[in-house]
């Protein structure tokens, strides 16, 4: 840098600072972590206000428990089959939505295939994946254009075999998602259905081994947790961070998806290294302009230096 002399007869101006302490020329480092506490203060404020229809939704956690297996579904196909027809010999990931679902389903199937796709074991050979509509207005067409799409993605051979599509009446969802714990509603104005992110593993013999929450799988823990199934254990309790297909907001007495959540901790950490990349900025500008004035002391106070 070098020194601006200062023109006779030229008012002089002083840096322009961010967040200055009264009366001097310091940066008002309050002010800043005020901004960031405010920032981070107001989604959590959001995310902690579930209400309305949320009161009836959950994913509890029964392991060890039974699902009825006599229970009778459709398939991909539009054939009636028992729950039965698919246990026996492999463990099986028991995913609970609905085709039409706006965010959450997709993200969870997507994740999940994501997260199979790396591992050695083979959906149809291995282990088999269900999944059940909360809809009994879905059709078995439905049903099956959804599965295909992640079998697509999925990309191994003989997996068809093993991905399954049921679609069922009330009662026979009603009593399945009771069973393992899946609690969901429906709001007739909106033509949609609450409910958790998720899905569960289910032993050969068709008993609850373990629970998987929210939209993030790592493919480590799911080879454990098959491994698991496949021999009959039942896993531990696991902490419960649960995500919902869409919340009501008190404040706006509207319905808003609830993956926006994400997006507002995204945003919270964003504002964090907004805030974080400010300090470090206004320290470094503080430190020049110390060392510029002890090897400048010449200069009056005030000089402003380029």
């Amino acid at each position: 840098m070098i020194p601006v002399e200062p023109q006779p007869g030229t008012p002089t101006t002083p840096p322009v600072r961010l967040f200055r302490r009264p009366g001097t020329g310091r940066p008002h480092r309050a002010g800043l972590l005020l901004l960031l506490a405010v920032a981070a203060l107001v989604p959590s404020r959001a995310l902690a206000q579930p209400g309305g229809a949320l009161k009836e939704v959950g994913f509890d956690q029964k392991l060890d428990v039974q699902v009825p297996l006599v229970l009778r579904f459709r398939d991909e196909h539009g054939q009636s089959v028992r729950l039965a027809d698919y246990f026996g010999k492999r463990p099986v990931i028991l995913v609970m939505g609905y085709t039409n679902c706006p965010l959450l389903c997709s993200q969870v199937l997507g994740q999940i295939t994501r997260s199979l796709k790396v591992l050695d074991a083979s959906i149809g050979k291995d282990f088999d994946l269900v999944t059940v509509s909360v809809n009994p207005k879905e059709t078995p067409d439905q049903a099956d254009a959804q599965r295909r799409v992640y079998l697509k993605r999925y990309n191994r051979a003989g997996s068809e075999a093993g991905w399954h599509a049921l679609t069922g009446d009330e009662s026979s969802i009603r009593r399945l998602a009771d069973t393992i714990g899946f609690r969901y509603t429906y709001s007739p104005k909106l033509d949609l259905y609450a409910h958790a992110a998720g899905f569960v593993l289910l032993t050969p013999a068709g008993r609850v081994s373990r629970y998987f929450y929210g939209v993030e799988y790592p493919a480590r823990e799911l080879k454990y947790a098959l491994g698991e199934a496949s021999a009959g254990k039942i896993g531990s309790p696991i902490d419960k961070l649960l995500m919902y297909c869409y919340e009501y907001d008190p404040a706006t007495g509207k319905y808003t998806f609830a993956i926006m959540n994400a997006i507002r901790v995204l945003g919270v950490a964003t504002a964090l290294a907004l805030g974080t990349y400010m300090f470090a900025m206004v320290r470094r500008d503080r430190r020049m302009a110390r060392a510029t004035k002890a090897t400048n002391p010449e200069l009056p106070p005030g000089t402003a230096i380029p």
